[in-house]
């Protein structure tokens, strides 16, 4: 089935579209595997610092994706819809690639962490067993979310009350035992790279939220679901995420050097938590297994809404007869495969914070440039002040260039590769854009500033004009022309058109973009217009 004959009907709303695969995503991996090592590591204090710093950039950034979706009618593709209808075709789709590989490298990132959660039970197998168990689980992922988005989402409802109890066992066994004083001073027992390779391992923990945004094109009200259920996610992953530091701090049951230990992983809930393991490796589970889930809905969508705004080819955005792009499903599947080889936990996890990174950088200069311009069409349900959105984007970049400098230069270095590739392509497109109100914002402010000076002789440009009627037998008069402004002056090339009397606005907007790219490809410059008249010398003198 084409994309243009897919099944129109929204299922999803907030809680079951954004809310939960989102929240699920947030409290899943660090959480339990990481969390103590975190803690044992930089002491209490630094580790609140780092879940507020985390916590503060996403916030910002689901404030500013907020206010883009309540401004336009959401469609398919999450972020970089946002993105694209905002910034632009070229600029969406340089952001949508990167965000395509982060959705796809963050299925491996779970499915690995999957398999350590696992395999910590068979200590005795060899290296490499993870690596395999991380490729079954992205197998399993990729063929149940091709087969039905609507029964993996269903199925995350057992998972959150599972993970529920898993808290609330932390919180009773903490306090069913003695407590003690927290440590506050950082030690880097087992972490001697410092505090920004901790916050690196941290990041991904937080960048779940973008998961619900991400199925945006299978709910029935984005500009409601996405706001409520985004802020609701992030909002709510902080709470929890200042709670179980806490709680880990002040339990007797292990040392900060047991909690230190990079092995331990789930284990150090388990010894803590009532009932042991009982309650928490189910949790631990499922919460890894639903974020692999909501990264594997997420990438497909992506790349279907790439295919279908033309930067990505067509097939990519067929879909089945429940509605799934289950060819860009298992092309994720495939890429999320290869990239079980780039090495360990923690090396892919910077891959996803950086690239993550560069998506939260787009959504926020967005949002800002949106503010800044204030077109009279940009009306969204929730107002971000634009200095916000930009030091969202600016924490972004620090975090980036902080967590791994050269992965930071070579992510950017990309995106703006694509972006000038885009340019060069000259594609098409469909819809208004902020860059369009930028210029007239700043040809505004110009003119304003111009009226108000004296124009002295020295300032004079030549402002010429000239009347063709056929661009291509003129060519060597517009040369003329230009030559005698030096390419400094203004220059508008009318075309007055007799012989088509059924010319309409349509037709004539074909041809200036036909004259300018004639135009372009001699190396020249010119306002171009078409008019269509009935004798042109009465054309001129209108």
């Amino acid at each position: 089935m084409s994309s243009d004959q897919a099944p129109a009907s929204k299922k999803f709303g907030t809680f079951l579209g954004v809310y939960t695969p989102s929240i699920l995503t947030i409290l899943g991996l660090i959480m339990y595997l990481r969390f103590g090592w975190v803690l044992g590591n930089v002491g209490l204090g630094l580790t609140i610092l780092i879940v507020i710093v985390a916590s503060s950039i996403t916030f910002i950034t689901g404030l500013s994706a907020s206010a883009i979706a309540t401004n336009i009618q959401v469609g398919v593709g999450g972020e970089y819809f946002l993105v694209s209808r905002s910034l632009g075709l070229e600029p969406g789709g340089a952001i949508g690639i990167p965000l395509y590989l982060c959705r796809t490298l963050s299925v491996t990132f779970y499915c690995f962490g999957l398999a350590e959660a696992i395999l910590v039970f068979w200590p005795e197998l060899p290296a490499y067993s993870i690596q395999v168990l991380a490729a079954v689980f992205i197998i399993i992922v990729t063929a149940l979310s091709g087969k039905s988005a609507t029964l993996t989402l269903k199925s995350q409802i057992p998972i959150m009350i599972l993970v529920g109890l898993s808290i609330l066992a932390l919180i009773i066994g903490v306090f069913s035992h003695e407590l003690r004083t927290p440590e506050w001073s950082p030690t880097y027992r087992t972490a001697p790279e410092g505090f920004w390779y901790v916050f690196a391992v941290f990041f991904p923990a937080v960048t779940g939220f973008t998961a619900g945004i991400g199925l945006s094109g299978d709910l029935r009200d984005p500009r409601k679901s996405i706001p409520l259920g985004t802020i609701g996610a992030v909002v709510s992953g902080l709470a929890i995420y200042l709670l179980i530091p806490v709680l880990l701090s002040v339990s007797d049951i292990l040392s900060f050097e047991q909690l230190a230990d990079p092995t331990a992983g789930v284990s150090i809930w388990t010894d803590i938590a009532l009932f042991g393991s009982i309650l928490v490796i189910p949790a631990v589970w499922g919460a890894i297994l639903s974020s692999a889930f909501g990264s594997i809905l997420g990438g497909p969508r992506v790349l279907q809404a790439l295919s279908m705004d033309g930067l990505a080819p067509k097939f990519l955005s067929q879909l089945s007869k429940t509605g799934q792009p289950t060819v860009a499903t298992w092309i994720s599947g495939i890429i999320a495969l290869a990239a079980v080889f780039l090495g360990n936990l923690n090396t892919v996890a910077q891959f996803v914070s950086v690239l993550f990174l560069t998506l939260y950088i787009a959504i926020n200069l967005s949002a800002a440039i949106e503010t800044l311009v204030a077109e009279p069409s940009y009306r969204p349900r929730i107002k971000i002040p634009w200095y916000i959105s930009m030091l969202g984007a600016l924490g972004a970049i620090g975090v980036m260039y902080l967590i791994n400098p050269l992965a930071c230069l070579l992510s950017l270095g990309l995106e703006l590769l694509l972006l000038f590739w885009l340019f060069s392509r000259s594609l098409e497109q469909k819809w208004g854009d902020v860059v369009a109100g930028f210029w007239m914002l700043m040809t505004r402010f110009s003119l304003l500033k111009l009226s108000q000076r004296s124009i002295h002789a020295r300032n004079w440009r030549p402002m010429l004009l000239l009347f063709v009627k056929n661009l291509e037998s003129r060519m060597e008069l517009v040369k003329l022309a230009e030559a005698m402004g030096q390419n400094h002056g203004i220059l508008t090339i009318v075309r007055l058109i007799t012989d088509q009397p059924d010319l309409n606005s349509q037709g004539s907007d074909l041809l200036e973009k036909e004259m300018l790219q004639k135009l372009k490809r001699r190396g020249l410059s010119a306002f171009c217009e078409v008019h269509k008249v009935m004798d042109l010398e009465e054309g001129i003198l209108e």
